[in-house]
């Protein structure tokens, strides 16, 4: 199809004047409008005004409930920390508040993902998916990541208490928490696991602070997902890690309240603080540290050989690329010459795979 009929099949037919209408018009001096003959401009302006208003009002939602939440709790972070204050809005769904300076916590990233209010499109497809996978639940998640001082936990294990509705989820995005077990415990509310490495390590955990207690509280369980202790990266690394690399984290996860609601989690945002301060308290068993040891051994000898064996792969291809790249530029010098010389060289390249192969069947 040429550009001339693909423009004149695109082109609107031009605008016929009718010559009787008896439809609603107004008139001023020279000017005449009539509604009717703007149907289709009117449908047009409708659906770019509903989608304008409703990204205003989902981004103006995400922002209220976003600082609801922090004004609810910057009281918490101003008793707690020296510089709490640093806010960082990216994009209409996500915002940061990074905080530093205090005893055992190197530094506290509070996390805010919201549902995309603000986009329709993306807002409808995650609607309708929840049609279709019915363990697929989007929400306003909040993460605390508490990233910990070297001497505020002497020791390196995996664990977490889930709740129930997260635990599919968790296990799904989560690596460090392949390491544990999930199990019930006496000490801990019927809704929630516990995942843990070894009995001993929860036990310890329990021990140290009365977190059982906090946790059956009815204001809070609606909104936590999950409270973990890791000296492990959340995704799977493809090379061990460096000892400079190696964090420990306490992640305090969460739904985000209604502003009306926003102070409800107010009580265990706080008892985080002496959480984290009661973990130097924590004592394991000889032969438990010897375990969590092994199996962070084997774990960094797994992936260690992983590295390795991607980095022969990348070389090996490297090397093939090579090859042909060598190949191809023998063959287009030889698509130059004359007849005899291709015939010159095409025998030679012959005794040479000869010789190669030769030597191979010496060998």
């Amino acid at each position: 199809m040429s550009v001339a009929k693909l423009l004149a099949a695109i082109t609107p037919p031009p605008f016929v004047n009718e010559e009787y209408y008896d439809g609603l018009e107004y008139r001023w001096k020279i000017f005449v409008f009539r509604p009717a003959l703007f149907k289709r401009e009117a449908a047009l302006l409708a659906v770019v005004l509903f989608y304008a208003a409703f990204f205003f009002y989902g981004s103006w939602r995400n922002t209220r409930k976003a600082k609801s939440w922090l004004g609810a709790h910057l009281p918490i972070l101003n008793e707690q920390f020296s510089k709490p204050k640093f806010w960082i809005q990216d994009g209409y769904s996500d915002f940061v508040n990074f905080s530093t300076g205090r005893r055992n916590i190197a530094s506290l990233h509070t996390i805010f993902a919201m549902k995309p209010r603000h986009d329709l499109l993306q807002y409808c497809f995650q609607l309708g998916r929840t049609f279709i996978d019915l363990h697929y639940r989007p929400q306003d998640d909040l993460q605390l990541d508490f990233k910990l001082s070297p001497d505020a936990l002497a020791h390196d294990f995996v664990w977490a208490v889930v709740s129930k509705d997260e635990l599919r989820w968790v296990k799904d995005n989560r690596w460090d928490l392949t390491f544990t077990k999930t199990s019930e415990h006496s000490g801990v509310a019927s809704k929630f696991s516990v995942m843990s490495e070894f009995a001993d390590v929860t036990d310890g955990v329990l021990k140290a602070y009365p977190l059982a207690k906090l946790l059956e509280n009815p204001k809070i369980a609606p909104y936590f997902r999950s409270l973990s202790i890791t000296d492990q990266p959340r995704e799977r690394p493809a090379k061990p890690l460096l000892p400079k690399e190696r964090e420990k984290h306490v992640i305090l996860s969460l739904s985000v309240p209604s502003p009306s609601d926003a102070s409800v989690t107010a009580e265990i945002v706080a008892a985080c603080f002496p959480f984290i301060d009661s973990l130097s308290k924590i004592a394991l068993r000889p032969e438990t540290k010897a375990k969590l040891k092994k199996m962070r051994d084997e774990t960094e000898k797994d992936l260690k050989k992983e590295a390795e064996k991607e980095k022969r792969e990348e070389e090996a291809e490297a090397l093939e690329a090579k090859k042909a790249l060598k190949r191809k530029t023998e063959e287009e010098r030889i698509a130059k010459l004359s007849a005899a010389e291709q015939k010159k060289a095409l025998e030679r390249e012959r005794k040479r795979s000869m010789r190669k192969q030769q030597s191979k069947l010496a060998k």
